[in-house]
């Protein structure tokens, strides 16, 4: 980073250091009245020390406000302000500056500065006459001499002079929409998700991030509102004042800051002043902006070492992981590292410098725990770094008999935390099963019976608060905890999951860990963490422009007061989301603005502030307001909502408020700008007199996608196959998601491997117009439709949602094929868990390689990579396949909420707004995924077949761009119901019991993938013969497979009596949507389907034989490129 020079005070006037020398008759303001005089300049710069005998220095308060002289000596300093001032490191950014300007009446001349020579100085250029009057700023009228107004421009007026251009990067700041509505009524009319989501300590882009050193004048800040300074800000009076461009306040230039305007009534040094230039910039922060020396980077490590631990492969693959991140932690020589292990008792661990054995203590009271040794248990690296490679040499094989199956991670943390606190820092906690002694013990909460009713709820909270307690005491010594779980049966994730969320941590869960499979993922994945740039001791406050307000803060934090983020530790890898409402029923300016400041600690123990600062429009049409809106960011925004509902209602609201926003926000982009009259809202009338709807704006086409792909994911999918383990884990990976990363994970990439063209998996030249990714821009093939009659036996297709890559095999597959991926001629009877995929060798294997690799890699290439999770998945497989098949969101999916395909949801949210829905055949329902639909299968008057497809539903996606609308007949026709249409041809199978498939036969090589195989063609699990939809009862300690529930019960009724075990009790036959179970310890896996059943697989016609494809759509929307 290029250090912006110190402001040099020896400049002459002028030259944008100085105060202004007096203008030319004719050419400057009018001189002083008798006896007036000039007011002396206002310095925003620190105010400067005051000393009281007898006490020595009083630093100056938080936040740079003027402070009261300390009382009379014995009585002390006085109390800080408030906790929240205290906590923040003296950035106080609420409370109003104390300043009072001076009074009127005070006359002379403006003394000379420090270190000028007394006497005239002849300007180096002269001020030149301003086109309009110097006190004119958004067209109002000049303000009385001396005084300070705050008031507000007319409305509607715009200042060319503002860059509307100038915005945050999007790779650290991605609005919901780039225009804001003037009114409240227009925002709630529209439904949108005004908001947006920020990554604070991300790096820009392209450009590089400027670093201003202060000068003389201090940070410049505005008095009332702490606002910084940024290019959005208004200059009057030829520079003496400047206008906030937050709160209105009008502020006196520091005569150290001072420079002339320009014709534009900008100022003339703006173009060598970052601050004024660009919209992210870092400054370096005054002592004042510490409460304490900086920290030394400080990594803690607690390890589980109990026996389940020990076994995975987990405790060597950490000691491994740390270990080749000891050169690349941060802090340089400052770096401190120290270590805790536990079973059934703690054990410390000092590292004495200068000695290569480390000395082990165990302390095994849990009630009164104590610390043997104080000294050596949080060392410098430099000075024992041959005892800290010996203990992680030594630490797999230590505990390799270990029989303990208990943990005590609770007393671990406590004693972690004393040894700690005085510095702060990262605390990585790494646990392989329930804690169950000591402080923090939890309980098995898990219950059958609220899985897939609205009380499931009960379960992704945490009962116990011992662990929110203890993390708000985490976060209050500074200290983040990144908790890794390898759990092989319930942990209870909602509990554990309070201390990364409240101290801005991370969670990583691997069920069932595989040294051979997880190990790659979860050790670069933990060297990242380790080695990444952090900012420690940070703290977070966000502004916006008086008449609206932050009404929501998404993401791991825990908040001071009302708006102040507590960050213990930040990384490019920090995601928050934030709602912004109107505070007032309209916005009186033509542009609002938003500004983050992020305080932190650099590694190197500078005390920084980082400010981001973007300007959006208002707007009070309803259409510039809709075309502005980002989809993208809008279903990132509204996964964060959506999570936040389910966790204060259910999930049911939450999916509920998913489709009705999305449904809303088309109603509004189709009717078209409104205005209000006397109260009522009425719409404009068409320019070219043509009556009906209008089109929806393209940035909207995709929004239906994204919201069925959240219906849809793990993380608000209904049913009794979610583990509320699994679904807490993807809640916590989704609020940590930036935008990019959330669109991959709701809606993973499906390429075809056997047929991709030549170039894919090459690098790009400059005239290729095919997508490509990664930093070498690395061709990729085609994308598909995520559609399992996409799918065909003969191929080999990649599934990538950005966290791991799955490779479908199909059974019919060219025998070369599987020789190149895999060293095999055929994969019948092999685990697929012992599979390796070839990443060299032949063509096949290396383009393919370069793909998955490409697709995980960053945009910044100072990131560490992190490795992806590469599962094999044979066709057949059903424990593996019906899970696989849950990521084909354009299918119809059996759960509440979940019987839409994508064609058909398209129709739901393109019915025009205000029509009255039509009772489809059986009766009414309730709306979508409400209360009257639970248990209710695909959509009513549906045959036992493949999903309809009528001409104008959404043509098949064969990659490419989406094609642009060309007129009323590229949406599809409007639909008037609530529900879905009735299909026109066969539809999805009934809730009843399901037909014999005894007519099946296995697929053609040519046919396209429908069917799971006949029980003779490898799968590992066959069913029983006529079974239907149910499978055999799970064997015990089945994983978290979840069982189907009882006959004819549906999925939204009881599942049966309780003390069931961890799973639910076998299904007769023939009962309905019920699922077999998984496999033996196949983790979170979903249990396979019966042959010719499971999600998203097209169902059978009455005579037992798969439905025929569904005609190819001519209109519609498309799913989004990849």
């Amino acid at each position: 980073m290029s250090n912006y020079p110190g402001y040099n005070q020896f400049q002459h006037p002028g030259q944008g250091q100085g105060f202004a020398p007096p203008p030319q008759p004719g050419q400057g303001f009018a001189p002083p009245q008798p006896g007036q005089g000039f007011a002396p300049p206002v310095s925003n710069g620190p105010p400067p020390a005051v000393q009281t005998p007898g006490q020595g220095f009083a630093p100056p308060p938080p936040g740079g406000s003027s402070f009261s002289p300390p009382g009379p000596p014995g009585q002390g300093p006085p109390a800080p302000m408030n906790h929240l001032n205290s906590g923040m490191g003296g950035m106080n950014l609420n409370q109003p500056n104390q300043f009072q300007p001076p009074p009127s009446g005070s006359s002379g001349p403006i003394p000379p500065r420090q270190g000028m020579a007394p006497g005239p100085h002849p300007p180096s250029f002269q001020a030149p006459n301003n086109p309009a009057p110097t006190n004119q700023f958004h067209g109002h009228p000049p303000a009385a001499p001396g005084a300070i107004g705050t008031q507000q421009p007319p409305q509607g007026f715009i200042d060319e002079s503002l860059d509307f251009d100038n915005v945050i990067p999007k790779s650290i700041f991605r609005p919901s929409s780039s225009t804001l509505p003037a009114t409240a009524s227009m925002a709630a009319s529209c439904k949108v998700p005004i908001g947006g989501v920020l990554r604070p300590f991300a790096n820009p882009d392209e450009s590089e991030l400027q670093v201003v050193q202060p000068g003389a004048a201090g940070i410049i800040r505005c008095k009332r509102c702490r606002t910084y300074i940024n290019p959005f800000v208004g200059w009057l009076e030829n520079g003496r004042r400047w206008r906030c461009n937050i709160c209105a306040q009008l502020n006196e230039t520091a005569s150290a800051y001072f420079c002339h305007l320009d014709e534009k009534n900008r100022r003339r040094d703006e173009a060598q002043r970052p601050e004024l230039n660009q919209s992210v910039v870092e400054w370096v922060a005054p002592s004042e902006y510490m409460v304490r020396a900086p920290q030394a980077p400080a990594f803690y490590f607690v390890l589980d070492v109990s026996m389940n631990a020990v076994r995975s492969g987990m405790l060597a693959s950490a000691a491994r992981a740390i270990k080749k991140s000891l050169d690349d932690l941060p802090g340089g020589d400052r770096t401190m590292v120290g270590f805790i292990t536990f079973d059934t008792a703690v054990h410390y661990y000092a590292l004495k410098p200068g000695t290569s054995n480390p000395q082990m203590m165990v302390v095994g009271d849990l009630k009164e725990l104590f610390v043997p040794a104080p000294d050596d248990l949080l060392v410098f690296l430099r000075d024992s770094r041959d005892a800290v490679e010996s203990f992680l040499d030594n630490l797999p094989t230590m505990f390799a008999n270990n029989t303990a199956t208990e943990s005590c991670l609770g007393p671990a943390l406590k004693a972690a935390f004393t040894v700690v606190k005085a510095v702060g820092g990262k605390m990585s906690v790494f646990q392989s099963s329930m804690p169950t002694l000591g402080d923090g013990a939890l309980k098995p909460r898990e219950n059958a019976r609220l899985m897939g009713t609205p009380n499931e709820v009960k379960v992704l909270k945490p009962e116990s608060t011992w662990y929110k307690d203890t993390a708000i005491e985490f976060s209050r010594a500074q200290i983040s905890v990144d908790m890794y779980l390898f759990p092989n049966e319930y942990i209870d994730v909602a509990a554990l999951s309070e201390l990364p969320k409240t101290t801005a941590g991370t969670l990583n869960t691997y069920v069932g860990f595989n040294a051979a499979t997880d190990g790659p993922k979860f050790e670069s994945r933990l060297c990242r963490r380790l080695t990444q740039q952090t900012a420690f001791e940070a703290v977070l406050r966000i502004r916006c422009t008086k008449g609206m307000r932050i009404s929501n803060f998404y993401g791991n934090f825990f908040v001071r007061g009302t708006d102040l983020l507590a960050l213990p530790n930040c990384s490019s890898d920090s995601v928050f989301g934030f709602d912004l409402a109107h505070d007032e029923q309209s916005i009186n300016t033509p542009s609002v603005t938003i500004q983050s400041a992020l305080l932190y600690t650099s590694s190197n123990g500078e005390r920084r502030i980082r400010v981001a600062t973007q300007l959006l429009r208002t707007t009070s049409k309803t259409s510039e307001f809709m075309a502005s809106v980002d989809s993208e960011a809008c279903a990132a925004l509204l996964a964060k909502q959506a999570m936040m509902v389910t966790i204060k209602s259910n999930l049911d609201n939450a999916r509920n408020r998913l489709q009705q926003t999305c449904v809303e926000m088309f109603n509004a982009a189709k009717g078209g700008d409104k205005r209000t009259v006397s109260g009522y809202t009425m719409p404009q009338q068409q320019q070219d007199g043509n009556e009906g709807e209008h089109k929806v704006p393209k940035n909207l086409q995709l929004l239906p996608l994204y919201t069925l792909s959240l219906l849809k994911n793990v993380a608000f999918r209904g049913g009794t196959d979610v583990h509320p383990d699994e679904r807490i884990a993807a809640h916590m990976a989704l609020s940590n998601m930036y935008v990019d990363e959330t669109l991959a994970f709701i809606h993973p990439r499906l390429y075809a491997i056997h047929n991709m063209d030549a170039n894919a998996g090459m690098s790009a030249n400059e005239d290729e117009t095919s997508e490509t990714a990664g930093r070498n821009k690395i061709m990729l093939p085609n994308a598909m439709s995520l559609s399992v009659d996409k799918l065909s036996s003969e191929g080999v297709y990649l599934l990538d949602n950005g966290s791991d890559a799955f490779i479908w095999v199909g059974r019919a597959c060219n025998p070369a094929v599987i020789s190149a991926l895999f060293d095999t001629d055929s994969l019948v009877n092999i685990d697929p868990n012992q599979l390796k995929l070839n990443s060299s060798g032949n063509d096949l294997a290396s383009r393919l390689d370069c793909i998955i690799e490409a697709l995980h890699e960053e945009s910044d290439p100072t990131l560490p990579q992190v490795a992806p999770k590469i599962q094999i998945i044979c066709e057949g497989d059903m424990a593996m396949e019906a899970r696989f098949f849950w990521n084909f969101i354009e299918d119809r999916a059996q759960f509440n909420g979940g019987t839409y395909s994508y064609a058909e949801f398209m129709q739901f949210c393109s019915k025009p707004p205000g029509s009255a829905p039509p009772a489809p055949p059986g009766g009414a329902p309730g709306p979508m995924g409400g209360p009257n639909n639970m248990g209710r299968g695909p959509p009513p008057g549906s045959n036992r077949g493949g999903p309809p497809g009528p001409s104008n539903m959404a043509p098949p996606y064969n990659g490419g761009m989406p094609p642009v609308p060309q007129g009323p007949s590229s949406m599809p026709p409007p639909y008037s119901g609530g529900m879905p249409p009735a299909p026109q041809g066969p539809g999805p199978p009934s809730s009843g019991p399901p037909t014999s498939n005894s007519g099946q036969g296995p697929p053609t090589p040519n046919s396209g993938y429908g069917m799971p195989p006949p029980p003779n063609m490898g799968q590992r699990h066959p069913p029983a013969p006529n079974s239907g939809y149910g499978m055999p009862p799970p064997a015990p300690n089945s994983g978290y497979g979840m069982p189907p529930p009882a006959p004819n019960s549906g999925y939204g009724m009881p599942p049966p009596a309780p003390n069931s075990g961890y799973g639910m009790p076998p299904p007769a036959p023939n009962s309905g949507y019920g699922m077999p179970p998984p496999a033996p310890n196949s983790g979170y896996g979903m249990p396979p389907p019966a042959p010719n059943s499971g999600y998203g697989m097209p169902p059978q016609n009455n005579q037992g034989q798969r439905a025929p494809p569904a005609p190819s759509p001519q209109h519609g929307m498309p799913p989004p490129p990849r």
